[in-house]
């Protein structure tokens, strides 16, 4: 049995993303606790919320939350939950995990957020394979920039602001996207990156 456990930052529901990730062989628990959320399989954080009171909530944890995704815990960031990789963020203060250098800026763009369905381009990494997604769900009016490009992993575009639908580092990827509201794709996609070795 895989554990799968959701980080739940206090500020949303998270239940349509846990059953989005239920899967045969994988129990899916909501923590509120970052140190508890630790003890797990895989690591999920979510797409629900806004950076300032998501990084306070990680703060007493976050040197334990970087050490272990260095360590190699797999973990999946979403939409926030990516931007909580990188070390800061234009949206508010705070810190997030420092795994992935770099900050989270302003969208370049006249129609802001952004929402609703965007192509996902110049794929290089394995989860992609593992499971393809070639268009998915976007409402994000942030987005990561990474200070190492090497970091992104897949591109999008809004308006004329070219920016990164996914990064990576070790055994964390992070998405830009909810692949949990992108339809029959998305779905798969998180099912294989909970369930197979190869997607993460």
């Amino acid at each position: 049995m895989i554990r799968a456990t959701l980080l739940d930052y206090g500020v949303g529901n998270l239940h349509s993303l846990a059953k989005a990730i239920a899967a045969p062989g994988v129990e899916v628990v909501i923590v509120e606790d970052p140190l508890r959320a630790l003890d797990t399989d895989r690591l999920i954080l979510p797409g629900v919320g806004a950076f300032a009171p998501a990084a306070e909530r990680l703060a007493p944890a976050r040197q334990a939350l970087r050490e272990a995704l260095q360590a190699g815990l797999p973990c999946l960031g979403i939409c926030l939950g990516m931007q909580l990789l990188l070390d800061e963020s234009d949206e508010g203060p705070g810190a997030g995990i420092g795994l992935i250098p770099g900050r989270v800026r302003r969208l370049e763009a006249n129609r802001l957020p952004q929402i609703g369905w965007n192509t996902i381009e110049d794929v290089t990494d394995r989860a992609f394979a593992a499971s393809p997604i070639g268009v998915a769900y976007y409402a994000n009016s942030y987005v990561a920039q990474p200070t190492d490009p090497d970091a992104v992993v897949a591109w999008s575009s809004h308006e004329s602001d070219r920016f990164p639908a996914a990064v990576r580092c070790g055994n964390t990827l992070g998405v830009q996207f909810h692949p949990e509201k992108s339809s029959a794709p998305g779905l798969a996609f998180l099912r294989a990156w909970v369930t197979s070795e190869v997607a993460r």
